[in-house]
């Protein structure tokens, strides 16, 4: 299986491609999408769907597997994340992806074995798992491989599906 991890953003969109086959990991690539400070929203949004198409033409992935929104206490940016969050769904469905959605602490728990983990344990075990000579940067991009470790660890378990019911 063929997996794009995606970590949600207006500014910066962390994607990673992993194939997964029986329980061993293999990075296909990664990086983050970027779109520029003081442009229009409405722009933004198409440059991360026009990149994201790109990324799902040219790696081929089965399923995708993406970050639910934690809103904190800056709901103006939330809502712009949550925009783009809907342009990446609509994008991932219009290619016919399958999409699974996962919460911060699923996928800490996940890839760290703890659900409260710090940022830099996340990256430290992401770089661990796939035999990385460096962390994957910038952080969205270590936060999306790590979204797609856990859909690989959770996309055929009884969770897994319990969670991601369509």
């Amino acid at each position: 299986m063929r997996i794009l991890g995606i970590d949600p953003g207006l500014a910066t969109v962390g994607w990673a491609v992993l194939d997964s086959e029986r329980g061993n990991l293999r990075p296909v690539a990664f990086g983050a999408i970027t779109t520029p400070a003081h442009t229009d929203i409405e722009a933004r949004l198409l440059m991360i769907k026009s990149d994201l198409e790109t990324i799902i033409e040219k790696y081929s992935p089965d399923e995708m597997a993406i970050e639910e929104l934690f809103f904190n206490t800056n709901i103006t940016t939330g809502i712009a994340v949550a925009e783009a969050r809907g342009v990446i769904l609509c994008t991932a469905h219009a290619k016919g992806l399958k999409i699974s959605e996962y919460t911060p602490l699923q996928v800490k728990q996940s890839v760290v074995g703890y659900g409260k983990a710090e940022k830099h344990q996340v990256i430290a075990m992401v770089t661990s798992i796939l035999k990385l000579k460096s962390p994957p940067k910038p952080d969205d991009t270590a936060d999306a491989v790590a979204i797609a470790i856990c859909h690989s660890q959770c996309a055929g378990s009884a969770m897994g599906k319990y969670f991601n019911q369509r």
